[in-house]
């Protein structure tokens, strides 16, 4: 049986994804691996990170570090002081690897589940078509949201910040009553690590703040199952 095991934000923490592989006995012949995002940036190696991942034909979806690198790569986006993502464009299969990443899709449907790095909006009919032919190289409020949404109002905008947590109209994206289209899937996505692990029925929220010195996650959908490991320190001062 083919197991689909999805990977909270790995943010460049290649160590621990290692053991997270091991953990969960992954075996690249049997099972897929679908990162929810945010694979690189801020931790200490986004190049063999994207390596590792490229080489073990991962799917997965793209987060917002994943964004700023393709754009500070291919859109002349400036690099800011935390990023550590440097490694990638010096490497010398860099092309190759940004190939890579830039194919991965903002959201991905596998029948009764979805995966998006952040959340989806309430007012999505069809969040994979309203993601569709978006450019990762260019600011579009459709992949701002997909990749960047906490909290949001029932039209779909955003607080000016997340934390403290805002009161109404704002609440956490996945309380909105769901569309159609997405009614009886499971949501699976990152991007919150200050809220932690969101096991509940039709979620699975697997941010677990590795980079910020707490752990890395797995979900293994057909055993509905989650493993975790250490992180190995914290590598950066929390944050988003």
């Amino acid at each position: 049986m083919t197991r689909r095991i999805f990977i909270g934000d790995i943010q460049g923490c290649r160590e621990e994804l290692e053991a997270l592989l091991e953990a969960v006995c992954f075996d690249p012949a049997h099972d897929e691996l679908h990162p929810v995002g945010d694979m690189v940036n801020r931790g200490p190696d986004s190049l063999g990170t994207l390596r590792l991942l490229k080489k073990l034909d991962a799917g997965g979806c793209l987060g917002n570090h994943d964004l700023h690198l393709l754009r500070a790569a291919r859109a002349g986006r400036p690099i800011r002081p935390t990023d550590t993502f440097e490694d990638v464009l010096r490497a010398p299969d860099r092309e190759a690897l940004l190939d890579w990443l830039a194919a991965r899709p903002l959201a991905r449907r596998f029948d009764a589940l979805f995966l998006v790095h952040a959340g989806v909006s309430p007012t999505w009919e069809d969040p994979e078509a309203a993601l569709a032919g978006c450019d990762p190289l260019r600011a579009n409020g459709a992949v701002d949201f997909a990749t960047r949404v906490r909290h949001c109002d029932s039209a779909g905008a955003r607080p000016e910040h997340d934390d403290p947590p805002p009161g109404e109209p704002f609440r956490p994206w996945f309380r909105w009553p769901r569309v159609e289209s997405l009614r009886g899937a499971t949501l699976v996505f990152g991007h919150w690590a200050m809220r932690g692990l969101t096991i509940e029925p039709g979620l699975r929220g697997l941010d677990s703040g590795c980079v910020w010195g707490k752990s890395l996650s797995a979900w293994i959908a057909e055993e509905d199952r989650v493993i975790s490991v250490p992180a190995r320190r914290a590598y950066a001062s929390f944050g988003d």
